[in-house]
């Protein structure tokens, strides 16, 4: 995502999940891959992946330490932060749970 139109228009969704990465990172690659796969099984959040190298404000905005990162808001507001992609079925119920 390279505008901040379609950010803005994900933080009013009743529910939404972000994922805040950088392209050089390892751990990002693979966490995307995960995401990959969570997004296959049709979860009902939707998840929009964010490069960080074009929006550092939305670091800033919700105080991320690191990367990857998956943000999980609710009507814009942070429900939860994750930053340990444990496995496929970790974040997959961890999205569940929040939907």
């Amino acid at each position: 995502m390279n505008t901040a139109q379609p950010i803005q228009e994900m933080l009013k969704k009743p529910k939404a999940a972000l994922y805040l990465y950088t392209p050089m990172c390892g751990t990002c690659q693979v966490a995307g891959k995960m995401l990959d796969v969570i997004e296959a099984m049709k979860v009902e959040v939707p998840i929009e992946r964010i490069n960080l190298n074009y929006h550092e404000e939305l670091s800033q905005q919700f105080e991320v330490e690191s990367v990857p990162c998956l943000l999980l808001l609710q009507e814009g507001k942070l429900s939860k932060k994750i930053y340990a992609f444990q496995s496929v079925p970790y974040i997959y119920e961890e999205i569940q749970s929040f939907s």
